[in-house]
């Protein structure tokens, strides 16, 4: 007899009008295969409760995650893209810019602002993976140059959060010219002996790992993040060898030296905190004007 008309059991549904579980209830975890509820899973700050494998997330959850309460003052968020070059792929660069601006609901590929992490002053720039696969092009190297500019403003101390694939082919040298304009104002951010945290998560590659993402008066990462310049196909068909396991994680490169420390996403508020609270003078420790409700910025 068929399992819906097993009457002794209480079933007697028609397949005809059976119900498919809707999407978006449950997470099943890709390293480890647990499947847990997705309000589980975001209460778990989008961590698999099993094996602790990190989910990529963008800056709403980062910021929701950093700043005190989740109010933060986001700057210049309606800076946007033109087309210097009138590139056109697949379809033209304006469009592309466009159609991932109301997908995503983002202006660029990463969003800066500051507030509060545990009473004291930060400024925060983070990359969205989600945007052109976290691409730095001309906005994102200006909005982080700008973000600088804050922080030394306000000498505030300054985390960079990086996701990216590396520069944007749609905006070629002008994309590439980021990487020496970033670290230029780092070097400006140093020379006032104002800290600069580098947080890399997954993944974090190209350009803006062979400019601002490593260097850091802290590199840190998250774990099992992917940490590299070119990807692990593309340097294996170069050198012609089969590369290490665990190539380019962040625990790979925490051992060979490019890392400080790997923190779970779990503790990175407190760890981070408790790092500035060691780091920052008295007379750095200054008051920002009173962050905004970060409704309307997320």
């Amino acid at each position: 007899m068929p399992w819906f008309k097993r009457a002794e059991k209480g079933i007697h549904t028609p397949t005809e009008q059976k119900k498919e579980t809707p999407d978006g209830l449950w997470y099943k975890c890709p390293n480890c295969k647990t499947v847990t509820s997705m309000a589980e899973h975001r209460k778990n700050l989008n961590t698999c409760v099993q094996c602790s494998h990190h989910d990529r997330i963008g800056s709403r959850e980062y910021f929701a995650i950093l700043f005190d309460d989740n109010e933060f003052t986001e700057l210049d968020e309606n800076l946007t893209s033109g087309d210097p070059l009138n590139f056109v792929d697949s379809k033209p660069y304006p469009q592309r810019i466009a159609a991932t601006q109301k997908a995503t609901g983002l202006k660029d590929a990463v969003r800066t602002a500051y507030g509060k992490i545990n009473g004291q002053n930060l400024t925060i720039a983070c990359m969205d993976f989600a945007f052109i696969g976290g691409s730095m092009g001309s906005v994102v190297g200006e909005k982080i140059a700008r973000a600088i500019d804050h922080a030394r403003k306000t000498r505030t101390p300054f985390l960079m959060i990086s996701k990216s694939g590396g520069a944007r082919m749609m905006e070629a040298g002008f994309s590439l010219m980021q990487m020496a304009k970033t670290s230029a104002k780092l070097a400006l951010l140093s020379e006032e002996k104002l800290p600069y945290i580098s947080l890399l998560t997954d993944p974090t590659t190209g350009g803006v790992t062979a400019s601002y993402a490593m260097l850091g008066d802290f590199n840190i990462a998250e774990p099992g993040a992917l940490i590299g310049f070119a990807g692990p196909r593309v340097i294996k068909e170069t050198i012609g060898k089969d590369l290490p396991k665990g190539f380019q994680s962040a625990e790979f490169v925490l051992e060979h030296g490019f890392l400080d420390f790997i923190i779970d996403r779990k503790q990175l508020k407190s760890r981070l905190s408790e790092l500035l609270s060691m780091v920052l003078l008295p007379e750095d420790v200054t008051t920002t004007p009173k962050a905004k409700k970060s409704a309307k910025a997320s």
